[in-house]
């Protein structure tokens, strides 16, 4: 009796089982995982791929947009009658009431038009690198923002808007001055978007952006309306405005008799008096900072509400200002020059603590130094009385400068963002072995040493371009949830962007 082929004797044994059960074979199991992996490797392709092509489709903005776009023409209008007033007046007194009605009848429904198809042709969308905004009715026009480019997305809500429930979306490019913007979205489409683009800016890929989701912020910091009333009716410059407004109008009509001159001059000093308290109240209003993820929140706003972000390794300065009426309550300023921004302002006023606490957010590693060398005695014959203003500090980390009596003003540039360091002479300062120390920034921005003794200025012309080596090689990236030493992102389950 011959021998079965093993393939015939296996199946006989598999079918000899009690239970009726296949045994194991492993060349067939071995082809069903390779099976299962590829589908589910297959599975991951079509979802990424379904990710990337949901980002790249084309959107639109919200629908309240039209409204706002249809004034352009009436615009152009108002903006021609202004620059002929003469002839508009002419024109609009010889029209009848039935022409009033007929040019109406036009204008509206042209502009209308105007807005909807304005709406129309705009568009957006996200890829793998880059949004994309097109828009223009008769001249296309599309704007390629890189998104690892992208320093900070701003919301912004103006009055009218917040009636509609929608926002504008501010994009803070690096090395453009201008902001691109999509105006408008709804307050929810308007947060996913910047979360989606703050999380590919920092690294993440397009598959998983839009799962990262808004971070949580941590509130730092909120400014109650009654301190920020009382900071402003005890600056300065307020009640200095506001004098002028009362004293130089009337001398003015002692002199001339004129009420053109009296307008002319008092209307403008009246006006900037406002704008410098009530003005600020109105911007700086409700003024709230949180720290999260992709940087520092700040909030503010009491008609137009602004959601703004200061970018990490962005600030190129902090000024830490203290008004002479300020002192007596401990109270200071801080205003910053970022790169590529127009965020100027950290704190409108808080007490010194708690703005040195944010300086040490925004600047990781730096402490503010409360005692500074001043300026050598002869810079008196230089600035006489000012000089006691002046003073200098320079640690491992920053470089400060103070300048100011009545209202002091403390600078303090990191040495990874110093460009370059300049000294200054004047002959009566040569005379004085007094010079003075420019510090340039990223920022085009200057911070000065002033009177300071010729010897010094020199030494630390020499060593200031070994520490801003050292700060470079030893600062943090400025890229968005990156590491000291790493180019990639933090974890997106851990601190995510937002």
């Amino acid at each position: 009796m011959s021998t079965p082929p093993p393939d015939a004797r296996s199946e006989h044994q598999d079918a000899s089982r009690p239970d009726g059960s296949r045994a194991p074979d492993p060349v067939r199991d071995a082809g069903a995982d390779a099976d299962a992996a590829a589908e589910a490797e297959a599975a991951v392709e079509a979802e990424a791929d379904a990710a990337s092509e949901s980002g790249r489709r084309e959107r639109r903005l919200h629908p309240v947009t039209p409204f706002r776009r249809a004034w352009a023409p009436i615009a152009v209008l108002a903006g021609t009658a202004l620059h002929d007033p003469n002839r508009a007046q002419r024109t609009f007194t010889e029209m009848t009431f039935t022409s009033l009605l007929l040019v109406i009848g036009v204008v509206v429904p042209l502009a209308a038009l105007y807005g909807f198809l304005s709406w129309w042709v705009t568009h957006f969308s996200v890829t793998d690198t880059e949004l994309r905004i097109r828009t223009g009715l008769l001249f296309r026009r599309t704007a390629h923002i890189r998104l690892d480019r992208l320093q900070a997305v701003d919301i912004t809500q103006p009055l009218l808007a917040r009636f509609f429930g929608v926002v504008k979306l501010k994009m803070d490019v690096i090395g453009t001055d201008s902001k691109d913007e999509l105006a408008y979205l709804s307050e929810r489409d308007a947060r996913a978007l910047r979360a989606e683009l703050l999380a590919r800016a920092a690294g993440f890929a397009p598959e998983t952006a839009h799962e990262v989701g808004e971070a949580p912020v941590e509130h730092l910091l909120y400014v109650q309306p009654r301190t920020l009333v009382v900071s402003l009716l005890l600056s300065g410059s307020v009640w200095a405005l506001v004098l002028a407004g009362l004293i130089v109008p009337p001398l003015l009509w002692m002199a001339t008799h004129s009420v053109g001159v009296l307008i002319a001059t008092g209307l403008p000093l009246l006006g900037m008096a406002g704008a410098s308290s009530v003005g600020r109240f109105v911007k700086e209003y409700g003024w709230t900072v949180g720290g999260s993820p992709d940087g520092l929140r700040i909030d503010h706003g009491l008609l137009d509400k602004l959601h703004e972000t200061v970018p990490p390794g962005r600030v190129q300065t902090v000024h830490i200002v203290e008004p002479l009426l300020w002192r007596r309550r401990g109270w200071v300023r801080v205003e910053l020059a970022v790169a590529g921004s127009s965020n100027d302002l950290l704190v409108p006023v808080a007490p010194r603590a708690t703005a040195e606490a944010l300086v040490a957010r925004v600047l990781p590693g730096v402490t503010v130094p409360r005692e500074l060398s001043h300026a050598p005695g002869r810079a008196g014959w230089v600035t006489p009385v000012w000089w006691r203003g002046y003073g200098l500090r320079v640690t491992d980390t920053v470089f400060v400068a103070r300048t100011g009596l009545l209202t002091r003003r403390l600078s303090l540039v990191p040495h990874a963002k110093v460009q370059s360091v300049r000294l200054t002479q004047g002959p009566w300062e040569r005379k004085h072995r007094i010079t003075d120390v420019h510090v340039d920034t990223g920022a085009n921005k200057t911070v000065t040493a002033r009177r300071r003794d010729a010897d010094e200025a020199a030494a630390l012309l020499s060593a200031q371009a070994d520490r801003s080596r050292t700060g470079r090689r030893e600062a943090r990236p400025d890229r968005w949830m990156a590491s000291p030493g790493t180019d990639r992102p933090g974890d997106p389950e851990g601190d995510r962007p937002g």
